[in-house]
Formats: C-alpha cells, structure tokens, sequence
C-alpha cells in the first residue's frame, strides 16, 4: 500500500473542497494515486465544491443568535443560489449553526484573505523572534524555520479565521469543511460572506468600583 502524506491529503484537499478525513480515506482507497482519488470523491458526491466554487450565490439568509441571557449576539449572512435553497430546512440550520458558532468561538475574520497582510506580517516576525531566541534552533535554516512559522500560522487561523476553526458542535471537521459537506449536500455553492458578533458592553471602559468608598457611603 503507498505511503499517504499529509501533503497529499493537503493537495487533494486544495484540489476538491473535500475534507481532510474524506480525502485521506479516498487516497488509501485509491492507493495514493490522486486522479483516481479525486474520483472516489465525486462518486461520492463530497468533491462537489471545486464545481461550484465560481456560481454566484446572491440568495440566502441572514441568521442571529443570541447566547447568555442576551449578554451575546451574533448576525450572519450566508449566501446561496437559489430562494428555494435558502428557505428549506437544512440551509436555515447551517445559518444557526454557524451563527451559534460565532457567538462561542469568538472569530476575527471570516476567511483567510480578510487577515489584514500587515497583521500577518506582524505574526510571522514575533513568530521568527520567538524561534531565534530558542538555543535549539541556532542551527536549523532559514527554509526550515519558514515552515515552523507556516505551521504555527495555521494555529493562528484556526483561533481567528472563522472558516478555520473547529466547528463547536464537531471539532473533527472545521466550519469551512462543514459548508463543503452542505455544498455537496444541497448541490448548490454556499459562501459565508460577512458577520458579527456583539458582546454586551464591549469597548466601553467601564468605572472600576472603589468598594471602601461604596461601604462607607451605605453605613454614613
């Protein structure tokens, strides 16, 4: 049996839209030849994505979430093709899904491309100044300490880029992985195209308590 590497099932990956469970189960199936996997998925109806990446998707629904006695709210805009599509069952539920995902994980951005390029420019040089200062990295190259910071990147969208985080209800599959399970699903392309998320009293620099000054005004 060939060997699958985690570039391959990342290649495939890139390829299809699939997620990383289903293309690393269909390259063992395929015995690591990457055409016949792409196959086994499309049989399968799960590399559905990639087709339907460039359809517009200017139907859809705008979802809310409220968590926490109304201490957090969420609005999110997912999109699709068609008006059918938006109003049936499975849709609507992918809309509280991830709008109840919002509001417990907390994102930044909703896809990779919204990270400002000066913020990760930002990450990847604290990242670089942490490695150096690391005795046990002295004599690693500087191809091998890109691909350390690569990796750490990653941990960094997965904490902040929503389409990159572990879906709360399924940490297994991401939230992005989700939204291609539902584009195979449903047959038609679905975007998550903006949100946001509200915390009660966020931003506001609250008066901090002078509890001495609060006792002797109840007792004088």
């Amino acid at each position: 049996m060939a060997e699958i590497t985690a570039s391959a099932v990342k290649a495939l990956r890139e390829k299809t839209g699939a997620g990383m469970i289903d293309c690393k189960n269909a390259l063992v199936e395929a015995n690591g030849d990457e055409a016949a996997a792409v196959e086994i998925l499309r049989k399968k109806g799960i590399a559905t994505a990639d087709k339907k990446a460039g359809r517009v998707t200017a139907e859809g629904a705008v979802g809310s979430y409220i968590h926490m006695g109304g201490k957090v709210g969420v609005l999110v805009e997912i999109n699709c093709e068609s008006d059918f599509v938006a109003r049936g069952d499975e849709f609507q539920q992918l809309v509280k899904d991830v709008a109840m995902h919002i509001a417990a994980a907390d994102p930044r951005f909703t896809n990779r491309a919204d990270v400002p390029a000066e913020e990760v420019a930002k990450e990847r040089e604290i990242l670089m100044e942490q490695l150096k200062n690391d005795p046990k990295n002295a004599s690693k190259p500087a191809d091998v300490l890109d691909k350390i910071i690569d990796g750490r990147l990653n941990k960094f969208y997965e904490e902040n880029v929503l389409v990159d985080q572990p879906f709360v209800k399924d940490p297994a599959k991401t939230v992005g992985e989700l939204v291609t399970e539902k584009i195979a699903s449903i047959k038609e392309n679905i975007s998550i195209r903006r949100f946001s998320r509200f915390k009660m009293g966020e931003g506001i620099d609250k008066k901090a308590d002078d509890f001495a000054s609060e006792v002797a005004s109840m007792v004088g």
